[in-house]
C-alpha cells in the first residue's frame, strides 16, 4: 500500500492517575527539567539492539524530526524570515521559528540541563515530556506505565493527549507564514506516525484508524480556534477549515459516529468556529477509544469513495474543493492502509489512489471534474476488489 507522508507544540495537559497500592510512591514535579537526548542514547537503554533498545538509534537515523533544526539553515528560511522581518533574516534565533523547529530555546533556562543541545531539533523529551523526573526510575521493574506517567512522561499511549502534543506545529500556521513561502501543513497523526519511521508497536488492531480520525478532530478544532481568535483570516484559510470540517462531517455521518461533526455553512462566522472547536474536540475524545472492524472500515471507505457528486456541483469555488480532495485523498490512504494491514486480501487500487494523489498535488492547477471521475474509477477498483 502506498504510504504518503505529509509533511510535533506541545499541549500542556494535566491528568489524574489511580496508582495500584503496589507502585511506588510518586510525587510528580511541577514542569521538570530538561536533559537531552543524551540521557537516551547509551546501548543499556534505548541506543541499542532489539525492539525495546533501538528507539534513540531509530530517531536518530531515520526520523525527520532531527532535521527540524537543520531546515532552518536552508537557503528557503531564510528567505522565508526575511519575508517575516526577522532580523538578519536567522530562522535559527526566532521564536517564530524556533517553537516548532528547536522547541528547547523555548524553554527557560533554569529548565535546561547543561548536557541540552538547540540543534538536536524535535527530540525525546520534546514528545516523552521533561525526563528529569522519571529518567533514572523509568527502567525499574516495579515501575508500571502509570508510575512514569505520574512522574511526569507524557501519556502517549492515549490517543488524544498524541495528538494534542502533535497537532500545533503539524497543523497550525500563521497565515503571514505561510504567504512568507512556508509550506502548507497537513496533519495526519497515522501516517505521518509511520513515515517517522515508528519508533514503537502499537498493540491493538486498527489503531491506525483511531489515530487518523483521532488527528483529523483535533486539526480541526485547532484551525477553528485560529480562524475564531482571527476574523481577519483569508480566503485560503477559510477554503482550509471547510476542507477538514467537511470531510470530518462526511465520515462522521457515513460511520454513525456518535460525536458528529455538522456540514460547514458556506458563510462560516466566529460562531460557526467556536461551535465546530466543541464538535471537533467530543469528536477526538470519542476517536481516540473508538471501535473498528473490518466491515466498517470497509463502509466507510465505500462512502467516501462515493462521494464524487460533491465534486461536480456548480458555483462551488475550485479552492474549496480543492482542499476537500486534499482531505479526501488522505482519508482514502489511510482507511485503504488499515484494512490491508488487518485483513489477508489485498486492495488492488494502487494505480487509482496514485492517481488521486496526483490529482491533489498541485492545487493551485485542481481540476474538480477530472478529480471526480478518478474518484470513480477509485470505487470502481474497490468494488473489484470484494
Amino acid at each position: 500500500m502506498l504510504l504518503r507522508a505529509v509533511a510535533i507544540f506541545i499541549f500542556a495537559l494535566t491528568v489524574v492517575f489511580s496508582l495500584e497500592a503496589k507502585e511506588p510512591r510518586q510525587i510528580r514535579e511541577t514542569g521538570g527539567a530538561f536533559v537531552g537526548s543524551i540521557g537516551c542514547k547509551s546501548s543499556s537503554c534505548h541506543g541499542g539492539a532489539g525492539p525495546k533498545r533501538s528507539q534513540y538509534i531509530t530517531w536518530s537515523q531515520k526520523d525527520f524530526h532531527t532535521k527540524a533544526y537543520a531546515v532552518l539553515l536552508n537557503a528557503r528560511s531564510t528567505r522565508i524570515a526575511e519575508a517575516l522581518g526577522i532580523a538578519e533574516g536567522s530562522a535559527t534565533t526566532s521564536a517564530r521559528c524556533t517553537v516548532c523547529h528547536s522547541p528547547f530555546q523555548s524553554v527557560a533556562q533554569e529548565r535546561v540541563a547543561p548536557t541540552v543541545r538547540a540543534n538536536e531539533g524535535v527530540s525525546c523529551e520534546t514528545c516523552h515530556g521533561a525526563a528529569s523526573g522519571w529518567l533514572r526510575g523509568h527502567t525499574r521493574t516495579d515501575w508500571t506505565y502509570n508510575t512514569r506517567v505520574a512522574a511526569g512522561m507524557r501519556d502517549l499511549r492515549n490517543l488524544y493527549v498524541r495528538a494534542n502534543a502533535c497537532v500545533a506545529c503539524h497543523q497550525s500556521l500563521a497565515p503571514e507564514i505561510l504567504r512568507a513561502g512556508h509550506p502548507d501543513l497537513f496533519f495526519e497523526m497515522d501516517g505521518q506516525s509511520v513515515a517517522e519511521p515508528k519508533h514503537w508497536t502499537e498493540d491493538e488492531s486498527w489503531s491506525g484508524l483511531r489515530e487518523w480520525l483521532t488527528g483529523q478532530a483535533v486539526a480541526l478544532r485547532e484551525m477553528s480556534w485560529a480562524l475564531a481568535s482571527d476574523q481577519s483570516s483569508d480566503e485560503f484559510s477559510a477554503a482550509r477549515w471547510n476542507g477538514l470540517a467537511w470531510l470530518c462531517a462526511t465520515a462522521t455521518s457515513a460511520a454513525s459516529i456518535p460525536s458528529p461533526v455538522s456540514q460547514p455553512t458556506s458563510t462560516p462566522g466566529k460562531s460557526d468556529f467556536i461551535s465546530m472547536q466543541t464538535q471537533a474536540d467530543a469528536l477526538a475524545h470519542r476517536a481516540s477509544t473508538s471501535n473498528w472492524s473490518g466491515s466498517s472500515a470497509r463502509s466507510l471507505l465505500l462512502a467516501l469513495a462515493s462521494t464524487d457528486g460533491e465534486f461536480t456541483v456548480k458555483g462551488t469555488a475550485s479552492l474549496l474543493l480543492g482542499q476537500r480532495a486534499k482531505r479526501l485523498v488522505l482519508a482514502l490512504d489511510r482507511l485503504a492502509n488499515a484494512l490491508n494491514q488487518n485483513s489477508s486480501a489485498h486492495l488492488k487500487i494502487d494505480n487509482e489512489l496514485n492517481q488521486l494523489f496526483q490529482d491533489v498535488k498541485t492545487l493551485d492547477a485542481f481540476d474538480a471534474i477530472a478529480f471526480a471521475g478518478h474518484l470513480q474509477n477509485f470505487r470502481t477498483a474497490l468494488d473489484k476488489s470484494g
